[in-house]
């Protein structure tokens, strides 16, 4: 009787009744612990931002009044101005985005560990491409006009130097998931390393190297739209004149104009992705 007794002969449906728990106690309290932070962190913000309630509960009327000085448009003036500016801010991001490439690919070669296989090498080129992307557009803009001056030129090497970080990331990602064995190849044949790098590693990485270009170029078009109100160039000047004399007309315009490039260049790259890839 004993025997039958044990915990190996129990009942048969105890199992079944044990109470079931998503997390541990001690995932609880960890998760209760990142909610805590969270919270906490938000309420300093909020407190720590001065926010003017007066404001707030003013701008839906304030919102409907400047929505209704800027209806209708004024498309008297998108001709010439609005649309120089316009193909302005078309060359900054395409020769942005050439000469991103030109400071890229270096980058991302020195920063692949299976390409580079130098260790300073590789802490310095993924150095470089952090800081490129720790650094917004508006402020490389801001620093480009205060050593050429207002205009494009600024707006264009802004772009690169944004642009470097983000292409050679993953570029470098993209370097470092290729298969090896062409290379091993190409090198027991007796070729040379640009034969190993053209042969072995371009057709792996070509389709990816094709998405981040088309990819990165769409989103520079969006980026140099802004690079003008800081005075580098392109439709963002216009813009910042037309708000700086309240002309809210003419505001739309340029608005309407800078959704109707996106738009253009978001179906370009769609359609260019789709034959090339």
């Amino acid at each position: 009787m004993n025997s039958m007794t044990s915990p190996s002969f129990g009942d048969p449906m105890a199992p079944l009744r044990r109470e079931w728990t998503r997390h541990t106690p001690g995932q609880r309290l960890s998760r209760f612990a990142v909610w805590l932070v969270c919270v906490a962190a938000i309420v300093w913000a909020v407190r720590s931002i001065d926010i003017i309630p007066e404001f707030l509960a003013d701008a839906p009327e304030q919102m409907a009044d400047l929505l209704i000085r800027m209806w209708p448009p004024n498309v008297a003036h998108y001709y010439p101005e609005v649309h120089n500016a316009l193909i302005e801010t078309l060359h900054i991001a395409t020769l942005g985005t050439l000469f991103c490439f030109i400071l890229a690919v270096p980058l991302a070669l020195m920063a692949a560990r299976n390409i580079c296989p130098i260790k300073p090498l590789n802490v310095v080129a993924q150095f470089s491409l952090v800081a490129s992307r720790s650094v917004n557009s508006l402020v490389w803009a801001l620093l480009f006009v205060a050593i050429f001056g207002p205009g494009a030129a600024a707006g264009v090497f802004a772009i690169a130097f944004r642009s470097v970080g983000f292409v050679g990331k993953l570029l470098s990602e993209a370097l470092e998931e290729t298969n090896h064995g062409p290379r091993e190849a190409l090198r027991a044949a007796g070729a040379s390393w640009g034969a190993e790098m053209l042969k072995g590693v371009w057709p792996q990485v070509q389709p990816a190297f094709w998405g981040i270009a088309l990819f990165r170029w769409d989103i520079n078009v969006r980026e140099s739209a802004v690079l003008g109100l800081v005075g580098a160039g392109g439709i963002g000047l216009v813009l910042d004149d037309a708000i700086n004399f309240f002309q809210w007309d003419r505001v739309s315009t340029v608005l309407l104009a800078i959704l109707a490039v996106v738009l253009v260049a978001e179906i370009i790259v769609t359609r260019l992705r789709s034959r090339l890839l």
